[in-house]
């Protein structure tokens, strides 16, 4: 995994929202998996990558009025093939009913959970957002 200042637009294929709310953090839980992860997803085609992120947060936690900035891009790589993403920071304010999707339920930690969807990579991201937010507010 790597993090850089910026890329290319056409070569971010996702965008990951690393999201707050009243101090805690917003993980969740598909449908499919005992699991925590961030709210994010795929850039549909057409997509700028920040609709990506809006429509990606709502999508996964029925969030309505927040405040969201780009953090940074990342990369993963998967067996030789680098795939890159937008990290977004949000604070939310406000969450309607959750959107009948992929996503069970969110849930609300003051600390990381312990059960990652992704654990090589999700640790790192809110990492890099805890940087960002205390850069922030300095």
């Amino acid at each position: 995994m790597k993090f850089y200042d910026a890329a290319e637009d056409a070569l971010l294929k996702f965008a990951v929202i690393a999201a707050r709310h009243e101090g805690r953090w917003v993980f969740c839980k598909h449908r499919e998996r005992d699991t925590y992860e961030c709210p994010g997803g795929r850039r549909e085609a057409g997509e700028r990558i920040s609709d990506t992120a809006k429509r990606e947060l709502w999508e996964e936690t029925g969030a309505v009025r927040y405040d969201m900035e780009p953090v940074c891009v990342y990369s993963v790589d998967r067996d030789g093939d680098e795939s890159f993403g937008m990290l977004y920071f949000a604070e939310i304010r406000e969450f309607e009913k959750l959107p009948a999707f992929e996503i069970e339920r969110i849930e609300f930690f003051a600390d990381l959970p312990e059960h990652w969807t992704y654990p090589l990579i999700q640790p790192k991201i809110l990492e890099r957002a805890e940087r960002f937010m205390r850069a922030r507010s300095a």
